[in-house]
Protein backbone atom coordinates (compact mmCIF):
# COMPACT_ATOMS: atom_id res chain seq x y z
CA UNK A 1 0.00 0.00 0.00
CA UNK A 2 2.90 2.25 0.98
CA UNK A 3 5.21 2.09 -1.46
CA UNK A 4 8.68 4.22 -0.53
CA UNK A 5 10.33 5.88 -3.50
CA UNK A 6 14.43 6.21 -3.59
CA UNK A 7 13.63 10.05 -3.06
CA UNK A 8 12.31 9.43 0.04
CA UNK A 9 14.28 7.32 1.21
CA UNK A 10 17.17 9.49 0.89
CA UNK A 11 15.66 12.19 2.39
CA UNK A 12 15.25 10.06 5.47
CA UNK A 13 18.83 9.33 5.03
CA UNK A 14 21.64 10.85 7.41
CA UNK A 15 24.36 12.93 5.73
CA UNK A 16 26.45 10.26 6.69
CA UNK A 17 24.36 7.95 4.84
CA UNK A 18 23.86 10.43 1.61
CA UNK A 19 27.13 10.77 1.33
CA UNK A 20 27.42 7.15 0.12
CA UNK A 21 24.29 6.90 -1.51
CA UNK A 22 24.03 6.43 -5.81
CA UNK A 23 20.51 7.46 -6.06
CA UNK A 24 21.13 10.94 -7.39
CA UNK A 25 24.69 9.64 -9.57
CA UNK A 26 25.53 8.86 -13.00
CA UNK A 27 23.06 9.02 -14.94
CA UNK A 28 24.47 6.93 -18.01
CA UNK A 29 25.59 7.57 -21.47
CA UNK A 30 22.80 9.16 -23.57
CA UNK A 31 21.50 7.00 -26.53
CA UNK A 32 23.70 8.41 -29.64
CA UNK A 33 24.19 5.45 -32.25
CA UNK A 34 20.59 5.92 -33.07
CA UNK A 35 18.92 8.66 -32.26
CA UNK A 36 16.20 7.07 -30.50
CA UNK A 37 15.89 10.34 -28.36
CA UNK A 38 15.32 13.47 -31.17
CA UNK A 39 14.33 13.79 -34.57
CA UNK A 40 16.60 12.55 -37.66
CA UNK A 41 16.19 15.63 -40.14
CA UNK A 42 13.23 17.25 -40.08
CA UNK A 43 11.32 13.72 -39.65
CA UNK A 44 9.21 13.96 -36.57
CA UNK A 45 6.94 11.11 -37.56
CA UNK A 46 8.79 7.82 -38.62
CA UNK A 47 10.12 5.25 -36.02
CA UNK A 48 13.73 4.99 -36.10
CA UNK A 49 15.37 1.02 -36.58
CA UNK A 50 16.83 -0.24 -34.06
CA UNK A 51 20.55 -0.66 -34.68
CA UNK A 52 21.90 -3.97 -35.55
CA UNK A 53 25.71 -3.43 -36.05
CA UNK A 54 26.90 -3.39 -32.52
CA UNK A 55 27.98 -6.96 -30.99
CA UNK A 56 27.79 -7.31 -27.36
CA UNK A 57 30.79 -8.53 -25.30
CA UNK A 58 30.47 -12.45 -24.35
CA UNK A 59 29.96 -13.56 -21.00
CA UNK A 60 33.07 -16.39 -19.99
CA UNK A 61 30.57 -19.40 -20.79
CA UNK A 62 30.08 -17.57 -24.69
CA UNK A 63 26.63 -15.85 -24.27
CA UNK A 64 25.98 -11.86 -24.99
CA UNK A 65 26.52 -9.99 -21.80
CA UNK A 66 24.02 -8.26 -20.93
CA UNK A 67 24.42 -7.75 -17.04
CA UNK A 68 24.30 -4.63 -15.03
CA UNK A 69 21.88 -2.11 -14.09
CA UNK A 70 19.19 -0.70 -16.47
CA UNK A 71 17.14 1.09 -14.31
CA UNK A 72 14.52 3.28 -16.43
CA UNK A 73 13.95 6.39 -14.27
CA UNK A 74 15.75 8.69 -16.67
CA UNK A 75 12.14 7.52 -18.93
CA UNK A 76 10.23 8.78 -16.36
CA UNK A 77 6.94 11.20 -17.26
CA UNK A 78 7.49 10.08 -20.62
CA UNK A 79 3.80 8.78 -21.61
CA UNK A 80 2.90 5.21 -22.01
CA UNK A 81 0.89 6.66 -25.00
CA UNK A 82 0.45 10.15 -26.72
CA UNK A 83 -2.72 12.46 -27.07
CA UNK A 84 -4.53 11.75 -30.34
CA UNK A 85 -3.67 15.33 -31.44
CA UNK A 86 -0.13 14.41 -32.12
CA UNK A 87 -1.05 11.34 -34.40
CA UNK A 88 1.10 9.54 -35.21
CA UNK A 89 4.48 11.43 -34.32
CA UNK A 90 7.02 9.56 -32.83
CA UNK A 91 8.90 12.68 -31.42
CA UNK A 92 7.59 15.56 -29.63
CA UNK A 93 8.00 19.32 -31.99
CA UNK A 94 9.95 22.11 -30.03
CA UNK A 95 7.03 23.91 -28.46
CA UNK A 96 5.76 20.09 -27.33
CA UNK A 97 10.01 19.58 -25.93
CA UNK A 98 9.58 22.50 -23.83
CA UNK A 99 7.04 22.33 -22.50
CA UNK A 100 7.41 18.50 -21.55
CA UNK A 101 10.72 20.51 -19.89
CA UNK A 102 8.74 23.03 -18.07
CA UNK A 103 6.82 20.17 -16.11
CA UNK A 104 9.63 17.64 -15.71
CA UNK A 105 11.15 20.93 -14.16
CA UNK A 106 8.12 22.29 -12.36
CA UNK A 107 8.19 18.87 -10.49
CA UNK A 108 11.68 19.16 -9.54
CA UNK A 109 11.37 21.83 -7.80
CA UNK A 110 8.60 20.71 -5.56
CA UNK A 111 10.76 18.16 -4.10
CA UNK A 112 13.67 20.78 -3.22
CA UNK A 113 10.98 22.96 -1.62
CA UNK A 114 10.12 20.10 0.32
CA UNK A 115 13.65 19.13 1.50
CA UNK A 116 14.25 23.10 1.98
CA UNK A 117 11.01 23.29 4.54
CA UNK A 118 11.95 19.76 6.11
CA UNK A 119 8.11 18.66 4.84
CA UNK A 120 7.59 15.33 3.15
CA UNK A 121 5.21 15.67 0.18
CA UNK A 122 4.07 14.08 -3.09
CA UNK A 123 7.72 16.05 -4.25
CA UNK A 124 9.57 12.75 -2.13
CA UNK A 125 7.55 10.45 -4.35
CA UNK A 126 8.03 11.54 -7.37
CA UNK A 127 11.01 10.69 -9.27
CA UNK A 128 10.75 12.92 -13.14
CA UNK A 129 12.80 11.95 -15.41
CA UNK A 130 14.95 13.54 -17.88
CA UNK A 131 13.17 15.50 -20.80
CA UNK A 132 12.76 13.54 -23.97
CA UNK A 133 11.04 13.71 -27.48
CA UNK A 134 9.75 10.98 -27.34
CA UNK A 135 5.98 11.15 -27.51
CA UNK A 136 5.04 7.72 -26.23
CA UNK A 137 6.05 4.40 -24.84
CA UNK A 138 4.30 2.97 -27.69
CA UNK A 139 5.54 2.62 -31.75
CA UNK A 140 2.78 0.54 -32.72
CA UNK A 141 -0.74 1.03 -33.29
CA UNK A 142 0.97 4.38 -35.31
CA UNK A 143 -1.12 6.81 -33.78
CA UNK A 144 0.78 5.67 -29.99
CA UNK A 145 -2.43 4.51 -28.27
CA UNK A 146 -3.50 1.26 -26.60
CA UNK A 147 -6.01 -0.39 -28.63
CA UNK A 148 -9.58 -0.86 -27.27
CA UNK A 149 -11.19 -3.41 -25.49
CA UNK A 150 -13.05 -6.19 -26.54
CA UNK A 151 -16.44 -6.75 -25.48
CA UNK A 152 -15.07 -9.31 -23.16
CA UNK A 153 -12.37 -7.19 -22.43
CA UNK A 154 -14.82 -4.32 -21.21
CA UNK A 155 -16.93 -6.93 -19.35
CA UNK A 156 -13.59 -7.99 -17.21
CA UNK A 157 -12.91 -4.34 -16.92
CA UNK A 158 -16.05 -3.44 -14.67
CA UNK A 159 -15.21 -6.37 -12.47
CA UNK A 160 -11.86 -5.25 -11.77
CA UNK A 161 -11.19 -3.90 -8.09
CA UNK A 162 -8.35 -1.15 -7.25
CA UNK A 163 -7.61 1.55 -4.08
CA UNK A 164 -6.89 3.85 -7.13
CA UNK A 165 -10.68 4.01 -8.35
CA UNK A 166 -13.05 6.87 -7.35
CA UNK A 167 -16.14 5.56 -5.59
CA UNK A 168 -14.85 1.67 -4.48
CA UNK A 169 -15.91 0.45 -1.85
CA UNK A 170 -13.57 -2.15 0.90
CA UNK A 171 -15.19 -5.06 2.61
CA UNK A 172 -12.28 -7.64 1.96
CA UNK A 173 -8.66 -7.82 0.53
CA UNK A 174 -10.34 -8.97 -2.75
CA UNK A 175 -11.55 -5.65 -2.78
CA UNK A 176 -8.16 -4.55 -3.86
CA UNK A 177 -5.62 -5.71 -6.86
CA UNK A 178 -2.52 -7.28 -6.78
CA UNK A 179 -0.43 -4.38 -6.51
CA UNK A 180 -2.47 -2.40 -3.68
CA UNK A 181 -1.98 -6.22 -1.95
CA UNK A 182 2.28 -6.12 -2.53
CA UNK A 183 1.89 -9.00 -4.10
CA UNK A 184 2.74 -7.95 -7.77
CA UNK A 185 2.85 -5.17 -10.37
CA UNK A 186 1.95 -7.45 -13.82
CA UNK A 187 2.71 -7.73 -17.21
CA UNK A 188 3.96 -6.15 -18.93
CA UNK A 189 3.39 -3.38 -16.20
CA UNK A 190 6.32 -3.87 -14.40
CA UNK A 191 8.82 -3.26 -16.96
CA UNK A 192 7.51 0.20 -17.91
CA UNK A 193 8.26 3.38 -16.33
CA UNK A 194 6.77 4.17 -12.51
CA UNK A 195 6.44 7.20 -10.11
CA UNK A 196 9.83 6.11 -8.01
CA UNK A 197 11.51 2.50 -7.74
CA UNK A 198 12.17 2.59 -11.39
CA UNK A 199 15.57 -0.11 -10.55
CA UNK A 200 15.99 -3.10 -13.22
CA UNK A 201 18.92 -5.39 -13.20
CA UNK A 202 20.35 -8.09 -15.46
CA UNK A 203 21.40 -11.05 -13.85
CA UNK A 204 23.00 -13.93 -15.97
CA UNK A 205 24.27 -17.47 -15.68
CA UNK A 206 24.78 -20.32 -18.33
CA UNK A 207 21.73 -21.02 -19.81
CA UNK A 208 19.67 -18.55 -17.60
CA UNK A 209 18.60 -14.66 -17.14
CA UNK A 210 17.13 -13.49 -14.62
CA UNK A 211 15.81 -9.99 -14.78
CA UNK A 212 15.38 -8.12 -11.20
CA UNK A 213 12.55 -5.49 -10.72
CA UNK A 214 13.06 -2.86 -7.65
CA UNK A 215 9.18 -2.53 -7.36
CA UNK A 216 7.79 -5.50 -5.19
CA UNK A 217 11.24 -6.58 -5.34
CA UNK A 218 10.32 -9.59 -8.05
CA UNK A 219 12.80 -11.50 -10.21
CA UNK A 220 11.53 -12.97 -13.45
CA UNK A 221 13.95 -16.38 -14.41
CA UNK A 222 14.05 -16.65 -18.10
CA UNK A 223 15.54 -19.82 -19.46
CA UNK A 224 17.53 -19.56 -22.95
CA UNK A 225 18.35 -23.29 -22.87
CA UNK A 226 15.96 -24.53 -24.88
CA UNK A 227 13.49 -26.10 -22.20
CA UNK A 228 10.35 -26.15 -23.12
CA UNK A 229 7.34 -24.69 -21.48
CA UNK A 230 5.00 -25.77 -18.95
CA UNK A 231 1.59 -27.12 -19.18
CA UNK A 232 -0.81 -23.28 -20.07
CA UNK A 233 -3.32 -25.18 -17.28
CA UNK A 234 -0.30 -23.35 -14.82
CA UNK A 235 -0.27 -19.96 -14.66
CA UNK A 236 2.04 -17.34 -12.25
CA UNK A 237 1.70 -13.80 -11.81
CA UNK A 238 4.94 -13.07 -13.76
CA UNK A 239 3.73 -15.38 -16.52
CA UNK A 240 6.31 -18.49 -17.64
CA UNK A 241 9.33 -17.02 -19.72
CA UNK A 242 11.58 -18.86 -22.58
CA UNK A 243 14.53 -16.87 -24.60
CA UNK A 244 16.73 -17.33 -27.27
CA UNK A 245 19.76 -15.38 -28.31
CA UNK A 246 19.54 -13.31 -32.16
CA UNK A 247 22.61 -11.84 -33.42
CA UNK A 248 24.72 -11.82 -31.14
CA UNK A 249 23.56 -8.94 -29.73
CA UNK A 250 19.24 -9.48 -29.10
CA UNK A 251 17.62 -11.23 -26.18
CA UNK A 252 14.15 -12.58 -27.02
CA UNK A 253 11.55 -13.59 -25.02
CA UNK A 254 8.40 -15.25 -25.17
CA UNK A 255 6.22 -15.18 -22.02
CA UNK A 256 2.91 -17.12 -21.72
CA UNK A 257 1.01 -18.65 -18.89
CA UNK A 258 -0.29 -15.05 -17.13
CA UNK A 259 -2.07 -15.52 -14.20
CA UNK A 260 -5.23 -13.08 -14.48
CA UNK A 261 -5.52 -10.35 -11.66
CA UNK A 262 -3.07 -7.07 -12.41
CA UNK A 263 -4.11 -4.32 -14.85
CA UNK A 264 -1.62 -4.88 -17.83
CA UNK A 265 -1.17 -0.75 -17.18
CA UNK A 266 -1.45 1.17 -14.22
CA UNK A 267 -2.14 4.71 -13.17
CA UNK A 268 2.18 4.87 -11.69
CA UNK A 269 2.93 4.75 -15.25
CA UNK A 270 2.44 8.05 -16.93
CA UNK A 271 -0.23 8.62 -19.87
CA UNK A 272 -1.72 5.07 -18.75
CA UNK A 273 -5.66 4.80 -19.34
CA UNK A 274 -6.94 5.74 -16.16
CA UNK A 275 -7.61 3.26 -13.54
CA UNK A 276 -5.76 -0.15 -12.82
CA UNK A 277 -8.41 -1.78 -14.88
CA UNK A 278 -6.64 -3.32 -18.18
CA UNK A 279 -7.09 -7.08 -18.03
CA UNK A 280 -5.22 -9.43 -18.89
CA UNK A 281 -6.35 -13.20 -19.98
CA UNK A 282 -4.76 -16.62 -19.46
CA UNK A 283 -4.65 -16.21 -23.54
CA UNK A 284 -1.83 -13.05 -23.37
CA UNK A 285 1.22 -13.69 -25.00
CA UNK A 286 4.32 -11.30 -24.47
CA UNK A 287 7.17 -10.51 -26.68
CA UNK A 288 9.94 -9.05 -25.80
CA UNK A 289 13.64 -8.05 -27.89
CA UNK A 290 16.35 -6.76 -26.02
CA UNK A 291 18.35 -5.39 -28.26
CA UNK A 292 22.08 -3.38 -26.80
CA UNK A 293 22.97 -1.23 -29.39
CA UNK A 294 26.10 -0.25 -27.46
CA UNK A 295 27.93 -0.77 -24.58
CA UNK A 296 25.64 1.30 -22.31
CA UNK A 297 22.38 0.93 -24.27
CA UNK A 298 19.64 -1.56 -24.95
CA UNK A 299 16.27 -0.93 -27.11
CA UNK A 300 13.81 -2.59 -25.29
CA UNK A 301 10.79 -3.85 -27.14
CA UNK A 302 7.73 -5.12 -25.78
CA UNK A 303 4.76 -6.38 -27.72
CA UNK A 304 1.66 -7.69 -26.22
CA UNK A 305 -0.80 -9.80 -27.71
CA UNK A 306 -3.93 -10.69 -25.81
CA UNK A 307 -7.04 -11.21 -28.22
CA UNK A 308 -9.40 -12.32 -25.27
CA UNK A 309 -9.06 -8.52 -24.11
CA UNK A 310 -7.30 -6.13 -26.92
CA UNK A 311 -8.92 -5.74 -30.35
CA UNK A 312 -5.02 -5.80 -31.48
CA UNK A 313 -1.92 -5.99 -30.17
CA UNK A 314 0.17 -3.23 -29.31
CA UNK A 315 4.01 -2.67 -29.10
CA UNK A 316 6.26 -0.36 -26.83
CA UNK A 317 9.96 0.68 -27.07
CA UNK A 318 11.87 1.97 -24.44
CA UNK A 319 15.47 2.93 -24.56
CA UNK A 320 17.21 1.68 -21.87
CA UNK A 321 20.69 3.04 -20.36
CA UNK A 322 23.20 1.51 -18.26
CA UNK A 323 24.00 3.02 -14.44
CA UNK A 324 25.52 0.09 -12.51
CA UNK A 325 25.48 3.08 -9.44
CA UNK A 326 21.80 2.64 -9.22
CA UNK A 327 21.26 0.88 -5.78
CA UNK A 328 17.70 -0.61 -4.97
CA UNK A 329 16.38 0.34 -1.65
CA UNK A 330 14.22 -1.56 0.46
CA UNK A 331 10.45 -2.21 -0.90
CA UNK A 332 8.97 -1.64 2.55
CA UNK A 333 5.41 -1.96 0.70
CA UNK A 334 3.10 -3.39 3.84
CA UNK A 335 4.45 -0.57 6.20
CA UNK A 336 3.20 -2.94 9.05
CA UNK A 337 0.82 -4.82 7.25
CA UNK A 338 -1.74 -2.08 8.29
CA UNK A 339 -3.19 -0.06 4.81
CA UNK A 340 -5.39 -2.74 3.68
CA UNK A 341 -7.12 -3.10 7.20
CA UNK A 342 -7.05 0.62 7.31
CA UNK A 343 -9.05 0.99 4.15
CA UNK A 344 -11.78 -2.07 5.20
CA UNK A 345 -12.45 -0.36 8.57
CA UNK A 346 -12.75 3.17 6.62
CA UNK A 347 -14.89 2.12 4.24
CA UNK A 348 -17.32 0.34 6.72
CA UNK A 349 -17.28 3.73 8.69
CA UNK A 350 -18.05 5.62 6.22
CA UNK A 351 -20.73 3.55 4.88
CA UNK A 352 -22.43 3.01 8.33
CA UNK A 353 -22.35 6.82 8.78
CA UNK A 354 -23.87 7.45 5.93
CA UNK A 355 -26.82 4.56 6.79
CA UNK A 356 -27.54 6.43 9.66
CA UNK A 357 -27.72 9.72 7.80
CA UNK A 358 -30.25 8.47 5.43
CA UNK A 359 -32.16 6.80 8.25
CA UNK A 360 -32.37 9.74 10.50
CA UNK A 361 -31.84 12.91 8.47
CA UNK A 362 -32.46 15.20 11.76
Amino acid sequence: MTRPSGRLLQALMTPALLASASYALAQGKPVSAQDQWSPQGSDLVTVPPVPQGYKAPKTPWGEPDFRGGWPVDHLNMTPLQRTPAQGTRYFLNDDEYAARQKQIGATETRYDTEQKNNKLGMGAWMEPGKANRLTSMIIDPPNGRVPDLTDEGKQRSKLMKSDDLPGQTFDWVDDFDSWDRCITRGMPASMFTINYNNGIRVWQSPGLVAIQLEMVHETRIIPTDGRPTISRNINNWLGESRGHWENGNTLVVTTTNFKPGPSATNVGTYGSPPGNVTPVSTEAVMTERFTMTSHDTISYDMTWNDPTIFTKSWTTRLPWRRNDNYQMFEYACHEGNVQVRNFITASRAKRAQEAAKKADPQ
